[in-house]
Order: structure tokens, then C-alpha cells, then sequence
């Protein structure tokens, strides 16, 4: 074998070599575009026919009424009722139609929680419940406040349209009668 066989087979086997290497960085490195998170503040939840996405609360305190935001998406041909339950008795329900969708940063869509049971900041438990199939769920969600300004307008007062769920003795069934549009209705006429 003369010197430029040699080289040629350096090269070669140098190449080869570097492919190896660039190829295995690959196999040991997990592909960030393979993985499904949520890519922003809120979580996300399948329950039954409904897909939750980006779901958070937003409230000024820990006893404080937090208005649910999100996505709920409906995939059945039936409309749907999605129920959550709260801490201390709160509850909000949000009617979504047949292959279709509710957007909860809608004015006319709130769902507003009597209190949300954490400080912002922190991870809630609620227990959510769709109709059409009865299946439940218990899911963390995270409390924001308005420290970030895109969240500053949902954020509840604590006028008397959260009050009466509150002083109705804070039961299930006092609360269940509420609708995102009755909420909606009482806090535009206060």
C-alpha cells in the first residue's frame, strides 16, 4: 500500500468516524419536537370527548374568587356540560356545543370559582366532570394573579356577583345553578 492509499483510507475511516459520532449525539439527545407540553401558563387535560388546553386561574388572593381561562373543546356530537369543582364548595359549569368550542377569556363565558384555594403562584386541585360520559378527572391548575398584564383584566372582584354563590352557604347545588352567562349577566348589570 503506497502513501496516498494511506491518506484515502485515513480520510475514510475519519469520515466515518465523525458520522458515527454527529449520528450517536442524535440517538442519546431526546428531540424537543417529539415531546407535547403545554408551551404556556396553563395545563392541559383530555376528559372523555373534551380537551382542555391552557386552563389556569386567575385571582387576587387565596380566599379570593378566580376566574377559570382556557380552551375547552368539544369532540362529540352532543353538547356537553363541563363541571369544576373548586375549593370550599366552589363550583362553575361551562356548556361547550357538538364539535365545537369555548373560549373562557371571552367576556360573555366566565367562569368564576367563589375561591380558589391557593395563593398565585400556586397549584390547585380541581375536580372536573363532563356529562356526556360522566367521566371525572382531578387536575392541578396554576393560580396567576396580575402580575403579569395580560392576565390583569380577568382577574374577579370580589363585588356581589360572587357573592351570592358565597353566602349561599358555599354548597355544590347553590353554586351548580350559576352559568358562565348568568355570571356574566349579573357582573354587567353591578
Amino acid at each position: 500500500m503506497n502513501r496516498a492509499q494511506r491518506g484515502k483510507l485515513a480520510l475514510t475511516a475519519a469520515a466515518i468516524g465523525v458520522s458515527l459520532l454527529t449520528a450517536g449525539c442524535g440517538y442519546i439527545t431526546p428531540q424537543q419536537t417529539s415531546h407535547q407540553y403545554s408551551a404556556s401558563d396553563g395545563i392541559r387535560a383530555d376528559l372523555g370527548p373534551l380537551q382542555l388546553r391552557n386552563m389556569l386561574i386567575v385571582s387576587s388572593g387565596e380566599d379570593e374568587p378566580g376566574r377559570l381561562i382556557g380552551a375547552v373543546y368539544n369532540s362529540s356530537s352532543k353538547d356537553v356540560k363541563l363541571t369544576v369543582n373548586g375549593a370550599k364548595g366552589s363550583q362553575t359549569e361551562v356548556p361547550v356545543k357538538a364539535n365545537s368550542y369555548t373560549l373562557l377569556n371571552e367576556n360573555t363565558d366566565q367562569a368564576i370559582l367563589s375561591t380558589t384555594g391557593g395563593k398565585p403562584g400556586s397549584m390547585v386541585d380541581l375536580k372536573i366532570t363532563e356529562n356526556g360520559t360522566n367521566v371525572s378527572n382531578t387536575v392541578k391548575v396554576p393560580v396567576l394573579d396580575a402580575t403579569l398584564k395580560e392576565y390583569k383584566d380577568y382577574v374577579p372582584s370580589a363585588s356581589p356577583s360572587a357573592t351570592p354563590s358565597s353566602s349561599a352557604g358555599s354548597s355544590a347545588s347553590a353554586t351548580s345553578g350559576a352559568t358562565p352567562s348568568a355570571t356574566a349577566t349579573a357582573t354587567a348589570s353591578h
